[in-house]
């Protein structure tokens, strides 16, 4: 039996804006450090050793992780990995949500953000926001780098990443993985086996811990968010 925690990086300073950010590499808010040390204490409560570390490439990502293993005392090296980044936004990175809205009309931004394999129209590559201007991914092959995405395609990504690499670990160690609302969304999908519909619906809230039991049979045992108060509906059990 192992756990895997899985934790949507605490507030960034463009969540507070209402800004889509996809790959842009912003920090937390104040805010959102204090949810990344709630998580922490949370995840200290349940007395869990955790024996690998995952996280997106992203600073926000990295932060929360770094606040969470302080509180834990266990500042071990963790894993980075790009696949594990959150949903490129394509040509609405930057603006913001409710201004799309009004131009655009609630349903049509509600597709852009939660069906299956619809995606944004691409982002310019001479955009500042576009991540082959953007520090963070300069060691990135530019082939693996898009222009925009869709959940589908993240989906792709994050899966393949985590059979690849993560689910080997996962059989005889704890692991949290520190991430984003699209990664996490699409992990979840894989994992609790979500059709396309049901996964537009799963909402994931930053800086609250899901943990997720799982057996030898790599089966689904239980799962819960443990900040009580800021629980979303999981769709299952």
């Amino acid at each position: 039996m192992s756990f895997l925690i899985l934790i949507r990086h605490g507030q960034s300073t463009w969540n507070l804006e209402n800004r889509f950010t996809g790959w842009v590499d912003v920090d937390l808010t104040e805010n959102g450090k204090l949810e990344a040390k709630k998580a922490g204490h949370l995840i200290k409560e349940k007395n869990i050793e955790i024996g690998f570390y995952y996280s997106s490439i992203q600073l926000r990502a990295n932060s929360t992780l770094k606040i969470i293993q302080k509180i834990l005392n266990d500042e071990k090296s963790f894993k980075t990995a790009w696949q594990l980044n959150e949903r490129h936004y394509g040509a609405l990175t930057g603006l913001n949500k409710i201004e799309m809205s009004d131009r655009l009309g609630k349903q049509k931004v509600l597709e852009f953000r939660r069906s299956w394999d619809v995606k944004p129209r691409p982002l310019s590559k001479k955009s500042p926001y576009h991540p082959l201007n953007i520090s963070t991914y300069k060691k990135i092959s530019k082939k693996v780098i898009p222009d925009t995405e869709s959940l589908k395609d993240t989906y792709k990504r994050v899966v393949k990443y985590f059979e690849e690499d993560i689910k080997k670990n996962l059989i005889k160690n704890n692991i949290l993985i520190s991430a984003h609302g699209n990664s996490i969304r699409a992990l979840c999908k894989y994992l609790f086996n979500l059709n396309n519909e049901d996964v537009s619906k799963l909402e994931i809230p930053t800086g609250n811990p899901l943990l997720i039991e799982i057996n030898k049979d790599f089966k689904l045992k239980s799962c819960e968010y443990l900040d009580k108060e800021r629980a979303k509906d999981l769709l299952i059990f």
